[in-house]
């Protein structure tokens, strides 16, 4: 229960990416964190894979300020994901708190839309390599890349990784 007490945000959209949304959202409850899954508007999305997840609540409905960090899955829902200035505005303040923001696969995006990746180390699926590097990303070929509070991961292969990176962020708290 080396994470009791924490409190973690994830954004949920239209085919997200099974695995990387279920896997950390499991992973970080068994440390004993809450998760929040977050949304568009609807209530239930499919995942690309086709497991449902249902949302706690709505982007809209999200203060930043409460959660000690953020879980951005991929598949096609970073797409969707980031044109929501609310979702890049909740992106913007985990970073700038210097809470944990872990991001995998086509999740890229939403970080890129908010700004904030401009000369950061960092990964994702190699399909968004030239829009990582477009936004100043120095983009590494390796399971998990960690950079200050970012945490990158390429596919649902490096999960194991992610997720290790991803607890050992949320027990160290937020980085300055």
């Amino acid at each position: 229960m080396s994470l009791k007490g924490k409190n973690v945000l994830f954004f949920a959209g239209p085919l997200y990416e099974d695995l990387e949304l279920w896997y950390p959202k499991i992973r970080l409850e068994e440390e004993g964190a809450a998760t929040v899954v977050a949304g568009l508007g609807e209530r239930t999305y499919q995942g690309k894979r086709g497991y449902p997840v249902t949302v706690d609540t709505n982007v809209d409905q999200v203060d930043a300020a409460d959660f000690n960090g953020l879980v951005i899955p991929g598949g096609f829902a970073p797409d969707q994901l980031r044109r929501y200035e609310k979702v890049l505005a909740i992106t913007r303040a985990i970073f700038q708190a210097g809470k944990p923001l872990a991001f995998i696969c086509h999740a890229g995006w939403v970080p890129i839309s908010a700004k904030i990746l401009d000369g950061k180390r960092a990964t994702s699926v190699r399909a968004i390599k030239d829009d990582m590097e477009n936004a100043g990303v120095i983009w590494q070929d390796a399971p998990v890349v960690v950079d200050g509070n970012l945490i990158s991961s390429r596919t649902p292969a490096d999960l194991p990784h992610f997720c290790r990176a991803l607890i050992a962020a949320l027990r160290q708290g937020p980085q300055d």
